[in-house]
């Protein structure tokens, strides 16, 4: 999918749903989606974005031809995100202050990390958005390496390819396959619906056994 047909068709849409709408559409619609165990770094931000994909493997004999990250970055267009694969690996930084401040020139939306970043505090006052698994001091320079980008990657238990729609808030992040966007849309739009519905109810003085049968809550993402 193209940026223009993704800003235009769908960026609104998501960037008014939480992941937890989304993560339950998606387990609606049978697509494993959601990624645990990665959120936010800093405050609460929100990213929506096409992936722009890097994988990370361990320093070694073979040389890198570019510094991690760099390739990325330069191929992104405005509004996407960057999404890491470095294995979980929470010792060895992968992002840091030079990366962010690039990528946010760049219009890059965020960067989501299977692993660990570091500069936390100066991405912080650039406003650039950050979700990993953890923080070190440590530099990436004889440790690891870039060893593929705009390539297939995995975050957590999730396959996520170039083009992939990545959507991150401060309960995590969700993974949806562009070919399954409008399906997923869809359902996660009625379950917010319903779920306003059911607050609206509850703040009304409605008992939450009243509301539960009259929405059918326990059924609410079968098929």
């Amino acid at each position: 999918m193209d940026r223009e047909t993704f800003d235009q068709k769908y960026r609104k849409r998501l960037e008014r749903l939480s992941t937890t709408n989304l993560s339950d559409a998606l387990d609606k619609v049978g697509i494993r989606g959601a990624i645990i165990g990665i959120g936010p770094l800093l405050g609460v931000p929100r990213v929506v974005g096409r992936a722009v994909t890097i994988k990370i493997t361990a320093a070694g004999m073979t040389p890198s031809k570019h510094h991690l990250g760099t390739e990325a970055i330069a191929s992104a267009q405005e509004g996407d995100v960057i999404a890491i694969d470095n294995k979980g690996d929470t010792r060895n930084n992968c992002w840091g202050e030079i990366l962010s401040c690039a990528a946010k020139m760049k219009g890059v939306s965020g960067v989501i990390i299977d692993g660990a970043a570091r500069d936390v505090d100066i991405c912080e006052e650039l406003g650039f958005p950050i979700f990993a698994r953890g923080i070190v001091p440590i530099t990436a320079r004889g440790r690891i390496m870039q060893e593929d980008f705009n390539c297939l990657i995995r975050l957590g238990d999730v396959q996520v390819r170039p083009g992939d729609i990545l959507v991150g808030d401060i309960n995590g992040v969700v993974v949806i396959p562009p070919e399954k966007i409008d399906e997923v849309l869809e359902e996660a739009e009625k379950i917010m619906e319903k779920e306003e519905a059911m607050k609206k109810d509850i703040l009304a003085g409605l008992d939450i056994l009243e509301v539960d049968a009259k929405y059918k809550y326990e059924q609410m993402l079968k098929k």
